[in-house]
């Protein structure tokens, strides 16, 4: 536990934050100064890159994913593999800000996540919730040779939370304010928000998955267009909506469902991309693309309205995560939300695209920090808890 001590009693630490979402296409590595933990703490951004996979390798890790495709052997390799892909994003990101690896002193990563399973289920008498990322956090800590928390899910999940959303800390702490109410919503794979209202407390805080980010757009442009993602909402840009196809979708009894509530691949996989073709069947291609690039934002302003409107009518929503770069997502959010100011949190000073791996670089500040930093009235935990494990070189 010596590495621990010095650790804990410095005052201001250089963090790397490593993120891979639900799209599984490249990791967000963000080097961080940060001083204080808590409401006290103050950071500032020194470098950020995004690292893409090799060729093949995000399909490898989605199909790997789906129920009834993977094996044991291929998930153990993947934990490791990933965690060299991880460690490999910490050694550049220290390059790209010319430090040595030395002189970093934590790493957060939050994995990758392959099956998150937040509802309970019998099994031989327990009540049991799961969740799996990989990129095993001790793989990290031995060939970078820093301190590094991961799994950072699992304690809340302990305690009968939902292990996610776990950004809402990161945005009470960095995005809270005395003069307006602020929604912050990210969109990457899974779009999430969270709600907070002027002058609040850690408690006051609301958040929760309001459903699929890009996760549907990027499955069917692979599908209809080989393309990776639509970039800038160009094909979305040029359809037309099919409001059959929106009324179908919100069939999903997920819509419905009361928070705490989180979501992934899990509801909105191949399984409701089949669904959305079989609804879809001779309508051009364009016009689904706009279509379900249109129903990320109405999604999350119907989520918004059924669950937080009543009590917090929102002054600002500010924007992060890939869905910052699609001009039909922005547009449609400002149309839903107006008279709301819509912008992305680029222009409260923090990266969208660094805003998640930054979120984790600062979790694991708290976990060293001896910080709980779930927010149990967000993911339903029965109490506060120190997230994470710590493993060291």
């Amino acid at each position: 536990m010596q590495p621990l001590i010095p650790l804990i009693k410095k005052k201001k630490k250089l963090v790397v934050g490593l993120m891979s979402g639900t799209s599984a296409d490249s990791i967000d590595a963000v080097l961080v100064d940060i001083s204080g933990a808590g409401i006290s703490t103050r950071f500032r951004q020194r470098a950020f890159a995004s690292f893409p996979y090799p060729k093949g390798f995000r399909e490898f890790v989605l199909h790997n994913s789906l129920p009834g495709s993977g094996s044991v052997e291929t998930i153990s390799t993947l934990n490791i593999l990933l965690a060299q892909f991880f460690a490999d994003a910490v050694k550049a990101v220290a390059k790209k800000a010319h430090l040595s690896l030395s002189k970093i002193d934590l790493i957060g990563s939050h994995g990758q996540t392959v099956h998150h399973l937040p509802s309970p289920q019998r099994l031989f008498g327990k009540k049991v919730r799961s969740t799996l990322q990989l990129g095993d956090p001790s793989t990290i800590a031995k060939l970078t040779g820093i301190v590094t928390v991961g799994d950072f899910r699992t304690a809340d999940m302990a305690l009968g939370g939902q292990g996610a959303p776990l950004v809402p800390y990161f945005d009470f702490v960095a995005f809270r304010s005395a003069a307006k109410h602020r929604a912050l919503l990210n969109i990457g794979g899974i779009a999430n928000i969270t709600v907070l209202p002027k002058n609040c407390t850690v408690h006051d805080v609301r958040a929760f998955d309001t459903g699929p980010g890009n996760m549907l757009v990027d499955a069917l442009m692979k599908k209809l267009y080989n393309k990776e993602f639509d970039r800038g909402g160009g094909i979305a840009l040029r359809g037309e909506i099919l409001p059959e196809l929106i009324t179908a979708m919100f069939r999903d009894p997920y819509f419905a469902v009361k928070p705490p509530k989180s979501t992934g691949r899990e509801l909105f996989g191949e399984k409701f991309i089949e669904k959305i073709l079989k609804n879809s069947r001779g309508a051009r291609t364009r016009d689904i693309i706009a279509t379900v690039t249109e129903f990320t934002p109405l999604s999350v302003y119907q989520q918004y309205m059924r669950f937080l409107h009543k009590k917090f009518s929102i002054d600002e929503l500010i924007v992060s995560g890939g869905g910052a770069h699609n001009a039909f997502m922005m547009e449609a959010l400002k149309r839903y939300f107006a008279p709301a100011h819509v912008m992305t949190s680029g222009a409260l000073g923090i990266s969208s695209d660094a805003k998640e791996a930054i979120c984790f670089a600062l979790l694991a500040n708290e976990t060293i920090a001896g910080n709980p930093s779930n927010i149990p009235a967000v993911t339903g935990a029965s109490h506060p808890a120190v997230l994470g494990k710590i493993c060291l070189p």
